[in-house]
């Protein structure tokens, strides 16, 4: 059993050569090759502090519901500097049999036309500064953030859900069949 003068253990992130790291309050910023992420670590129970170039993390105490936390940390942390080094790529399929899908990019929004025959387009969200673009029948998700490229791809999954069909014979859609790392 931990007693509150018990020490609690420091786990430790090494940075690659050519990335920096910045933390302002409880914000880490994460600088790289390809670019910059920052993560807000105000809701987590963790002591955050950079030396040299290592980043230190550490539970508020040394309970256990602290203590597991620090493996989440490590993980956000790694997907961070993995992003700025070589980022992510998500590669979804557009899927049709009814009606051609037509897919555009404009400005932070996808627009998703002609979906089973609807007059109105659907519309997804671009989050952050993911980048989308469409190769023939794939729409490709780029970025350096894995959650925006992820939530990116999820909006664009969710904007061709249909409802009170029978899902067996509407398979058309936009799916992820790909998960990359490397832009």
């Amino acid at each position: 059993m931990a007693t509150s003068t018990e020490q609690v253990p420091l786990s430790y992130v090494t940075l690659p050569e050519g990335v920096t790291a910045s933390l302002e309050g409880r914000e880490l910023r994460i600088k790289g090759s390809l670019g910059e992420v920052r993560k807000s670590f105000e809701r987590i129970n963790v002591n955050i502090s950079i030396e040299g170039n290592k980043i230190a993390i550490s539970p508020f105490s040394p309970k256990k519901k602290d203590r597991v936390v620090v493996n989440t940390v490590l993980s956000i942390i790694d997907n961070m500097i993995r992003g700025v080094t070589k980022g992510f790529t998500y590669r979804m399929k557009i899927v049709y049999a009814h009606f051609p899908i037509s897919v555009k990019v404009k400005g932070d929004t996808v627009l998703i036309e002609n979906f089973i025959g609807e007059r109105s387009p659907r519309v997804a969200k671009i989050v952050g500064t993911a980048k989308v673009s469409v190769e023939g029948e794939d729409v490709v998700v780029k970025g350096v953030s894995i959650e925006e490229v992820g939530q990116t791809a999820a909006n664009i999954e969710r904007a061709t859900r249909i409802k009170n069909k029978d899902q067996r014979i509407f398979l058309d859609g936009i799916y992820i069949y790909s998960k990359e790392e490397g832009m």
